[in-house]
């Protein structure tokens, strides 16, 4: 586009230049110039118009995301609720189900010796009074079998009865196991819906930001063209402009030198002195001009600067205060979530496996916290800030790290899924990963102020550098 417009110019010059002297410049020349001009200035205001719809468009899906930012947060809190209850009915499933082993274990032996004591008193009674006194054995023996099937009946019918209320509690055991399955069935369709809901209000979040940020970068750079445009076809026209103004300056000029030539014999000499008095005066006058227009131009962008600058801290306080006021929102709309330290809440629940400064699993010095968790559990922002990394990292996997001011870091390793972006920011409890969908992984939290190593279960505040376990 400037290789065109300057073509332009060489061309209108050259036809000013081969003009005659006493000629007057066409108006016609720069006609075209203005009209484009004309154009490209009503599509700089439409631009803008549609910047500031833009801007208005942006405000409403900023006040949409906080309000989906604060529905994930109560979900994320409300699907922790549930897998901590989960785990809670597994474990009671989980014992119910040793009970009824052991009794079923322990019936199946009573009824194996209640079976043989039957067998042995059934071949008693089938030998009648008769046949007992004519068998081989002695008399003696004959009352002792006798006394023993007298002793062992009232045994053996108080055996059955023991039996029976076995068999009782053993039916109860298994009632109370199908119960606690069941209630479990329903946590953890109850958990899945959850996660569904999260996932899609996360592509919602994730849909309104692309959309937005494509138009608006979209509508910039359009303007930025334009603006370019609009400044060369001014530069243009002000070239235009002066070769018109300087030709018509020598055309009046080469008149007055005329005319003052067929004076110049009577009065040579005055003139020669007047003109040279005029024409100091002249220069004076146009230099002093010149610099009153210098120094007002330079006042004028001194001023403009200024204005800029102040504009630009305006803004910039603006978006601080109505970032505070998200912020103080967001946090006044979240529920009551996982255990708070210090401003801070761990970023999934489970079970705490390695502390601060203890020994991990391959015998090193635990710099963070190791947090076994649930397949598939949602990992939230412990505390508000900006997302300045996320992504696999070396052998680390999938890490996120969080920038929340003040210099402090959080690092989160051991992710299935991450479901933000660098440069978004966050508040406290918003879900940002899952961890894999399979086992009982293990999230590894990692709290840092100034670069060193913090203990994360004593949150924001805690005393710099190593050894706070």
């Amino acid at each position: 586009m400037g290789e065109g417009v300057l073509a332009g110019f060489v061309v209108i010059a050259g036809l000013i230049l081969a003009q005659p002297a006493n000629a007057q410049p066409a108006n016609a020349q720069n006609d075209a110039p203005k009209d484009t001009l004309k154009r490209v200035e009503q599509q700089l205001q439409t631009g803008k118009q549609r910047q500031q719809q833009l801007e208005r468009q942006s405000q409403a899906l900023q006040s949409e995301l906080d309000d989906l930012r604060g529905q994930l947060i109560a979900l994320a809190d409300q699907a922790r609720g549930q897998e901590q209850a989960l785990d809670q009915l597994e474990e009671t499933l989980t014992a119910l189900e040793a009970e009824e082993r052991e009794r079923s274990a322990g019936l199946d032996n009573e009824r194996q010796q209640i079976a043989t004591l039957l067998a042995a008193l059934q071949r008693l009674a089938r030998i009648p009074p008769e046949a007992a006194l004519a068998r081989p054995e002695s008399p003696v023996d004959t009352l002792r079998s006798a006394l023993l099937l007298r002793d062992a009946v009232p045994a053996l019918k108080a055996r059955a009865d023991a039996l029976g209320q076995a068999l009782t509690a053993l039916a109860d055991t298994r009632g109370k196991l199908v119960d606690q399955r069941s209630k479990a069935l329903a946590a953890r369709v109850a958990l899945a819906e959850k996660q569904g809901e999260m996932n899609r209000l996360i592509a919602r979040r994730e849909e309104l930001s692309r959309q937005t940020e494509e138009e608006r970068l979209q509508v910039g750079q359009r303007m930025a063209e334009l603006s370019g445009q609009a400044t060369d076809l001014r530069q243009l026209m002000e070239r235009i402009e002066a070769e018109r103004r300087a030709a018509i300056e020598a055309a009046a000029r080469r008149e007055a030198e005329r005319r003052e030539a067929e004076r110049r014999e009577a009065v040579k000499r005055e003139a020669e002195k007047r003109e040279a008095e005029r024409r100091l005066a002249a220069q004076k006058e146009a230099e002093r001009k010149e610099a009153e227009r210098k120094l007002a131009e330079l006042r004028a962008a001194e001023q403009k600067i200024a204005e800029q600058k102040a504009a630009e801290e305006k803004r910039a306080k603006d978006e601080a205060a109505r970032e505070a006021a998200r912020e103080r929102e967001l946090a006044a709309k979240a529920p009551d979530g996982p255990p708070a330290v210090a401003g801070m809440v761990l970023p999934a629940a489970g079970k705490l496996t390695t502390r601060f400064g203890e020994a991990d699993r391959f015998g090193a010095t635990s710099r963070g916290v190791t947090v076994q968790t649930r397949a598939g559990a949602a990992v939230v922002a412990p505390r508000g800030g900006t997302i300045v990394f996320a992504g696999p990292f070396k052998g680390y996997g999938l890490i996120l790290i969080v920038e929340h001011g003040n210099g402090y870091h959080s690092l989160i390793a051991g992710l299935g899924r991450i479901d933000t972006a660098v440069g978004r920011k966050v508040a406290g409890g918003e879900p940002l990963a899952v961890m894999p969908p399979d086992g009982n992984p293990d999230l590894y939290f990692e709290l840092r102020r100034n670069g060193q190593p913090i203990n994360p279960q004593r949150g924001f505040g805690a005393p710099e550098g190593k050894g706070q376990g």
